[in-house]
């Protein structure tokens, strides 16, 4: 009989769970059958003798002065005769034969017993397991079921279900895998261990084993996004200022990240250099796509805003929007994307409706403006910043309350409330200006037009030429043209000195 203690010491080896779990599942089991068997509501307790592997059922009964259960109390004189030293308080075992226990009875308690050493074996398994969730373990595909794998990581059977693979693979009995354990579960639809191949915790294991740097906390992964079969995301960052995080991933010719790539069946991996700045950090994460700038929208709410330029925008965007999903899933950050023409397109549109409607005076106070001068503002009527705006100095004054430095600090809030929706272009003045600059230019075609007309019909502007052009031109007149005298110039010359400078001196 002391063989089946035996048997059940090698069942719990093979589910690694405690003996004496066992031995309480076949004791409860043992009870379950004899109440169905017996049909009572007494108590029973079972005993298992380990030597010589019986077990025993008794029905435990109260000694009372007055019977008021009787299923589970006796009298002193009903217990004196089974025990006579029996004393009011003490507990009688009447044992119950488990000869009679039938078929039923007995696979009943086979039931019990297996629902009861399946529930010891998850917990032995969830206690091992939960401590290891984002661990990479090494697995063999055991067998299909369905579209889920079932997969040997060792002491366990371990899931892989569809969800948790990846695109661009596919599995037969008996391959060798590398998976990272994403959950523990103790009951629900999958029990057990749940490994994953889509997880982006994955790459970032798979970069531990590959990379010394990251194994060694030289370089640590700041954050993960991943699309399975598709595309990921890894940002790292250098604790070391002689170390290139994102060099020392990509490794010698690409070694280290190309060995990465063919264990997940090529998937794109885009390495990028962390940033606390999350304007630099969106500037490296939307990466291949070259930004022209980003703007906080909201920093509690975390939205951002990225302008790119018209050529770059649907890179930056990606195949069906997944190199912004992955982006903002990196950066935990809300990203709009817009082109240059679609910012300026929405610029134009608010300055226009700010034409239409007008803004409140009251916005001027976020910039710079008091609220008491609103007031006075208001009370004479003024509810607008663009009649604010529309008003003169002189205007101003007369309102009780503004002077000339309450009519400057107008100025100035008025002059920043629209500069803000002037930023984004900037650079169309510049671009007007270099256009008309052609135009403002030629004085030298003027004069090189009509040189007769400058003679006839502006001697004024003749005064203003310059002596070069002028000293360029007269010999030209004098050889062509026969209306300027050419003797008085060669007669006037000598005598204007002499008899110009004594009347300057008596003068």
């Amino acid at each position: 009989m002391g063989t089946i203690y035996q048997n059940i010491e090698i069942l719990s080896k093979e589910k690694g769970i405690d003996p004496q779990i066992v031995v309480d599942a076949v004791k409860d089991a043992m009870l379950v059958a004899a109440k169905k068997h017996y049909h009572t509501e007494e108590n029973l307790i079972a005993e298992f003798d380990k030597q010589t592997g019986g077990l025993h059922v008794f029905a435990v009964k109260q000694v009372v002065e007055t019977k008021e259960d009787p299923l589970n109390q006796l009298t002193i004189e009903e217990a004196r005769l089974i025990q006579p030293d029996a004393e009011v308080g003490a507990e009688i075992r009447i044992p119950k034969s488990t000869d009679l226990l039938g078929r039923i009875s007995a696979q009943t308690a086979k039931q019990v017993i297996l629902q009861k050493v399946r529930e010891a074996e998850r917990e032995t398994v969830y206690q091992e397991f939960f401590g290891r969730v984002g661990e990479l373990v090494n697995c063999s595909v055991k067998r299909v079921e369905g579209q889920d794998l079932v997969v040997d990581i060792g002491k366990t059977e371990a899931r892989l279900l569809r969800k948790d693979q990846s695109k661009l693979e596919s599995f037969s009995v008996g391959d060798r895998v590398r998976c990272v354990i994403r959950s523990v579960e103790k009951s629900g639809k999958n029990p057990g261990v749940l490994v994953s191949r889509a997880a982006p915790e994955l790459v970032a294991r798979l970069f531990e084993q590959e990379v010394p740097e990251i194994y060694d906390s030289t370089v640590s992964i700041k954050g993960c996004a991943r699309e399975a079969g598709e595309r990921t995301k890894i940002a790292v960052q250098s604790r070391d200022r002689d170390v290139d995080s994102v060099g020392a991933c990509v490794g010698m010719k690409g070694m280290r990240v190309q060995s990465i790539i063919r264990e997940l069946r090529g998937e794109k991996i885009d390495i990028i250099e962390f940033s606390e700045d999350p304007v630099g950090f969106a500037t490296h994460a939307l990466s291949p796509a070259k930004i022209s700038r980003v703007s906080i929208v909201d920093a509690n709410e975390k939205h951002m805003e990225v302008i790119v330029d018209d050529s770059q925008l649907s890179l930056a965007i990606g195949k069906k929007g997944q190199n912004v999903r992955l982006a903002a899933k990196l950066l935990g950050w809300r990203i709009d994307i817009k082109s240059e023409e679609e910012k300026r397109r929405e610029v134009e549109s608010q300055m226009a409706a700010l034409v239409v409607s007008g803004a409140p005076v009251s916005v001027l106070i976020d910039h710079g403006l008091g609220e008491k001068v609103v007031e006075e503002l208001l009370q004479a009527g003024i509810g607008t910043i663009e009649k604010l705006g529309a008003m003169t100095p002189e205007q101003l004054e007369e309102i009780s309350g503004i002077g000339p430095q309450t009519v400057e600090t107008i100025q100035m809030a008025v002059n920043s409330y629209y500069a803000q929706f002037e930023e984004p272009v900037a650079q169309e003045p510049e671009q007007a200006g270099a256009e008309q600059e052609p135009l403002a230019v030629p004085p030298a075609e003027e004069a090189l037009a009509a040189p007769a007309e400058e003679a006839s019909e502006a001697p004024a502007e003749d005064a203003l030429a310059a002596p070069a052009e002028d000293a360029l031109a007269a010999p030209r007149d004098e050889a062509g043209p026969s209306e300027m005298d050419v003797p008085v110039p060669e007669e006037v010359p000598p005598p204007p000195p002499a008899e110009s400078e004594p009347p300057m001196k008596t003068e």
